[in-house]
């Protein structure tokens, strides 16, 4: 196959999105497939101005100048080539390809559920629900779709004016080798790493400061375990640097001096980090699939997590659930209590119980293996490519 991928310019520094199109390219690549991977360069961006400006600059790049760009160059692809675009937030470009065959990669619909305002935590500007509506706009004009997760799938199913030609749940592969080993050896070298003493072992969070991450959520778990009876055991939030907000409810814990923000670590010590933690700590509001969930499992770690989809569907039948954090914040401290008693009964597995868990942890992760999923990605992609014209557009579900 001939695949062009689109993919975010880089100059918007996104993390996850990057990672995501260089495994699709190279899992092509290495199985033989032609690869290209068109993406705006910085033009108008790069222009010596404050950054807030630049932000609508890059714009001009993205929908102004690469649009004529990949006209110029689709007069140069053949006919049977496969389009791919690594993001539904790159909807605005589908357009572009009107009569080309393609396949869009669907994440998560929170900005687009947000703009709806389906969201209260996380409200929407004016220009930010037109630009969500630009996009969904955009990508409404697909027919083929490929999503992270059933719940993905569900909600693009939702915002689509009518059913696509093919609509296939394919979920993520670890995009790293995450494996169970010492954990005695993994909190010595951590800890010699960061400087803090995590012989005993410790609580993790993994993420950033998305406000579905609820890291807030993360620190009143903790203060209402430590509050209830529970160990000096420390709390490691691994990420990025912490919002102001985000400090204020740290500031104002008592047991702060026990709670770590960890931000900058290489990829050998977060798989470190999630194979000492006696428990990874994942109270997501809201998710397209939820790396840390199948990465600590992969990892010999247990998992504390919201009782919704998709963090139901990537934990299936081993994980430890609890409700979803509350709208109303006069319940939160409910909240934190029970979330604090799931804690304590992680912790308090016996040995043979602990292992039981671990085990099956493992078994539930090696359903996100990246060579299982890009198998069935280039599967996807071949039907796709051999489907007849005159179904192609038909908006029949295959």
């Amino acid at each position: 196959m001939d695949i062009i991928f689109f993919v975010h310019p880089a100059y918007l520094e996104h993390q996850s999105m990057p990672r995501f199109a260089r495994m699709l390219a190279e899992g092509m690549n290495k199985r033989g497939h032609s690869v290209k991977t068109w993406s705006p360069q910085p033009l108008f961006f790069r222009l010596p101005l404050p950054r807030r400006l630049r932000k609508w600059l890059g714009y001009l790049d993205q929908y102004l100048i690469f649009p004529r760009v990949v006209k110029s160059r689709l007069k140069q692809c053949p006919a049977d080539t496969l389009f791919v675009f690594t993001d539904q937030a790159l909807g605005p470009w589908v357009p572009l390809l009107a009569g080309r065959v393609h396949a869009i990669h669907c994440h998560d619909f929170l900005a687009q559920r947000s703009a709806l305002l389906e969201i209260p935590e996380n409200p929407t500007g004016w220009t930010g629900r037109q630009y969500q509506a630009f996009i969904r706009r955009g990508y409404s004009k697909g027919k083929h779709f490929i999503s992270v997760s059933q719940k993905t799938k569900e909600d693009l199913h939702r915002f689509l004016p009518s059913s696509p030609c093919c609509s296939e749940v394919v979920y993520n592969g670890l995009n790293q080798s995450f494996v169970p080993y010492n954990a005695v050896a993994a909190r010595t070298s951590l800890g010699k790493k960061t400087g803090l003493e995590l012989s005993s072992g410790f609580l993790l969070h993994v993420g950033g400061n998305y406000w579905y991450k609820n890291r807030s959520g993360v620190i009143k778990m903790y203060n209402a375990w430590r509050s209830a009876g529970g160990s000096t055991l420390p709390l490691l939030l691994v990420g990025e640097t912490p919002t102001q907000s985000l400090l204020k409810t740290y500031l104002e814990s008592s047991f702060k001096s026990d709670i770590h923000f960890i931000s900058g670590l290489e990829d050998e010590f977060v798989r470190q980090a999630y194979a000492g933690a006696l428990v990874l700590v994942f109270p997501s509001l809201a998710e397209g699939f939820g790396w840390p969930i199948a990465e600590a499992m992969a990892s010999g770690c247990p998992v504390i997590t919201t009782n919704e989809a998709p963090m139901t569907e990537v934990a299936g039948n081993v994980g430890f659930f609890i409700p979803c954090y509350p709208q109303d914040e006069s319940r939160t401290g409910e909240w934190a209590a029970d979330a604090a008693k799931m804690i304590n009964k992680v912790l308090s597995l016996a040995p043979s119980e602990r292992k039981a868990v671990v085990e099956a942890g493992l078994v539930n992760a090696s359903r996100f293996d990246s060579d299982v999923a890009l198998d069935r990605i280039e599967a996807i992609y071949r039907n796709i490519l051999q489907q007849p014209k005159n179904l192609e557009y038909s908006g029949l579900q295959t």
